[in-house]
């Protein structure tokens, strides 16, 4: 039985959690952003590779260059550990979000691949086995182990990473009436260049300020206090050095704290930036803003850029019936 499966957009570091917190996030109107990957059994007897989608013409045409194509062999793999036998399939990816975008790219291809894969041989891996194995597939795709994408594209929500114990990650509470304005203005950052661009070693000072911020950012949200979690809400690790990376980002943020948000910071390594609002009207006018001002103008490199208003997906990843996957809604 053909399986399609959904998984959305998110935002990882959340500004004050460096490599440590994600967000997923979904749009209050229209539908749903993210990556949906279809598994069906294969007509030809081969595994089979598909590539659809608004943002596909910009991946690589090649099956092999394909990070769902990587996902595909990974899994067969953790099969053979549990020694069972694959089955040829076909897959085919649905790439609807731009890459190098800071929204969780390449976790939303890995996580829609493995929980489709997984949902498709009836669910052999559990929750916890089957974010282990999506956390090592990202690893070896973007080159270091971190969850912040991956968790929360997977479970949904927000969720803090943790170094050890029997889960990598914690689901932590949601912050009712929330708004997150996100924009992204069609311009290339690459993830790599961006974390070069960080230090290997940072200052006492700073490790401390770090510790605070991220602690008591957690600690507001069990509390329900937004308006100390967004006070905290304070990139003083990777912003400083990405900021003057992403054209026009300083003075946006700049107008839109003026305008009311309750915090502004980039998304992953950007160049998407997000602002944080408590009231729709005012995240209206920021996203006005921010579409007159902060997206590209001088034409499309990646698909075109956007803004959104946005608030927690708390879903995650999950099966889409096939009458909304034919129609390209996540139900």
């Amino acid at each position: 039985m053909k399986v399609s499966v959904f998984a959305p957009i998110s935002v990882g570091n959340v500004g004050v959690g460096f490599d440590s917190l994600g967000l997923a996030l979904e749009p209050i109107h229209g539908e749903p952003f993210g990556d949906v990957v279809h598994v069906d059994d294969s007509p030809s007897g081969q595994d089979q590779f598909t590539l659809a989608g608004s943002h596909a013409h910009y991946l690589p045409s090649e099956k092999e260059k394909n990070i769902v194509w990587f996902v595909l062999q990974q899994f067969k793999q953790a099969l053979s550990k549990r020694q069972i036998n694959a089955k040829h399939c076909s897959i085919t990816l649905e790439k609807n979000i731009p890459v190098s975008s800071g929204l969780g790219s390449s976790a939303c291809s890995v996580v829609a691949a493995f929980v489709a894969l997984n949902n498709w041989y009836q669910k052999p891996f559990n929750e916890h086995q089957l974010l282990y194995i999506m956390g090592q597939a990202e690893a070896e795709i973007s080159g270091s182990l971190h969850y912040d994408n991956v968790a929360p594209c997977y479970l949904g929500g927000m969720q803090l990473m943790l170094p050890a114990g029997e889960s990598v990650t914690q689901t932590l509470p949601n912050l009712v009436g929330v708004y997150w304005v996100i924009a992204y203005p069609d311009v290339v950052v690459s993830t790599q260049a961006a974390r070069a661009l960080l230090p290997d070693e940072i200052e006492r000072a700073t490790a401390i300020q770090f510790a605070q911020h991220l602690a008591g950012f957690v600690d507001a949200c069990h509390r329900g206090d937004k308006n100390s979690a967004f006070a905290l809400m304070k990139d003083v690790i990777a912003e400083p050095h990405r900021e003057s990376m992403i054209p026009k980002y300083k003075e946006s943020k700049a107008q839109l704290l003026a305008m009311g948000s309750l915090s502004v910071g980039i998304s992953g390594s950007g160049p998407t930036l997000f602002s944080v609002c408590d009231d729709l009207e005012k995240a209206k006018a920021q996203a006005d803003w921010l579409a007159a001002n902060y997206l590209n103008k001088r034409g499309s490199s990646k698909g075109g850029g956007f803004v959104s208003i946005c608030q927690a997906d708390v879903r995650g990843a999950r099966q889409l019936k096939q009458q909304d996957a034919q129609s390209g809604e996540a139900k």
